[in-house]
């Protein structure tokens, strides 16, 4: 099957010839008819997929052959300002020859970023492509006017809930016109995002691209440590493996920035890559690091999406996530485009039974590796056992009376 099959506008299907798109992806070969017959749609699949052009292509043909014009046409909704960017870029690609405009919305901008963003959401505009919370300011004030929308996408659904935007979805929502095409995508499908999905879609078609497996090129190693030796640790590989390009996971903002500080003490040319910082620092600190002039990155899950930078060498998941998908998103970042990389988690006690998941998942034991020696035992490898200390254990003794 080829993009031609689909029958698109021509001015659409002339900016696919011009971007050598031939071949659509499995997730665009199933959810583009589905779409295109005006189908709601519940689609199960992972970042790299394609499921970005799976949605925008229907809509643009869509938007491309209506016989009137909509104020605002398309509203796509993103968790996070990196995401809502790529989305845009991808759209400006694939809309180079049609005239469709869009405009990325979203906050951490200056007063003149929201004026900017106000007036040209107030001439009104094909595609809309938001954060949930800087839309919100903007219904508030009035300067949108959605009445006349057709289609809602949800991407990453699920990380949007994860990061509490439930009720700014559903506040958004109650803006839109009920006669429309929504369509959610979603990395994962746990029953928070079933439950969504039956509030706002109309006996949606479903589509599920089973998880991939890490590529080939991933060379996948742990280390079984206690918490207390996880930092001598990572400054240990951080110093002898000489790596161009590395991304460290872990759990949460407040870890992200601690974990900075620490290594950025040490001597180590670093940064922290979270919410708390300005939409410029943000894009100054991604620029350096695809750039190469910043050799290591430290963030949350939020990363392992909502980036696509190729040739990174080294992935370090300093805490393990907490869905085994999420271990495919992360060490994904790396051996991209058939090169090599490698990929190293740090797992505690407490992690062991999340580690034996992750097994499970990609069907294979992972090469487990010794610490070195100046840093001591880790703990034993037991994920059958629910509970587990931090660190040594101490000997158990029977309580007098």
């Amino acid at each position: 099957m080829t993009f031609t099959d689909f029958n698109f506008d021509p001015k659409l299907q002339e900016g696919l010839d011009s971007m050598g798109f031939r071949k659509p992806t499995p997730i665009q070969e199933q959810a583009i008819p589905i779409i295109l017959n005006k189908h709601d749609l519940i689609a199960c699949a992972q970042t790299g997929t394609g499921k970005t052009a799976a949605y925008l292509l229907p809509i643009m043909h869509q938007i491309c052959v209506a016989k009137e014009k909509s104020l605002v046409n398309t509203l796509i909704l993103a968790p996070t300002r990196e995401l809502v960017q790529q989305i845009d870029q991808q759209t400006e690609g694939l809309a180079y020859f049609t005239g469709i405009s869009s405009i990325s919305v979203y906050g951490g901008g200056d007063g003149a970023s929201y004026e900017q963003q106000r007036r040209s959401l107030n001439e009104g505009v094909d595609i809309i492509i938001a954060t949930p919370g800087r839309l919100i300011a903007h219904l508030t004030s009035g300067v949108v006017k959605l009445s006349q929308l057709q289609h809602l996408i949800l991407d990453e659904a699920d990380r949007m809930l994860d990061m509490g935007f439930y009720d700014d979805i559903v506040r958004i929502i109650s803006y839109l016109p009920q006669n429309r095409q929504t369509l959610l995508f979603s990395a994962t499908m746990p029953p928070k995002i079933r439950t969504l999905s039956n509030k706002i879609l109309r006996e949606p078609e479903q589509i599920n691209i089973a998880l991939s497996q890490p590529a080939v090129g991933i060379l996948q190693q742990v280390y079984m440590v206690f918490d207390h030796q996880k930092l001598a640790l990572i400054k240990s590989i951080l110093k002898e493996g000489n790596y161009a390009s590395t991304i460290v996971f872990v759990s949460t903002k407040e870890k992200v920035k601690q974990l900075y500080q620490t290594l950025y003490r040490a001597g180590f040319k670093v940064e922290a890559f979270h919410s708390d910082l300005e939409q410029e620092q943000r894009e100054n600190i991604l620029r350096a690091f695809k750039s190469r002039q910043l050799p290591i990155l430290i963030g949350t899950d939020v990363l392992s999406r909502g980036i696509d930078v190729e040739g990174i060498s080294l992935v370090i998941n300093y805490d393990v996530p907490h869905d085994p998908e999420d271990y495919i998103h992360r060490i994904g970042r790396t051996a991209r485009a058939e090169t090599t990389g490698i990929a190293i988690t740090f797992i505690n006690e407490r992690d062991q039974r999340k580690f034996s998941n992750i097994e499970t998942l990609i069907g294979k034991p992972i090469a487990q590796m010794p610490l070195p020696e100046a840093l001591g035992e880790g703990p034993v490898y037991q994920p059958e056992i629910k509970r587990a200390s931090s660190g040594p254990k101490k000997p158990w003794r029977k309580k007098k009376g």
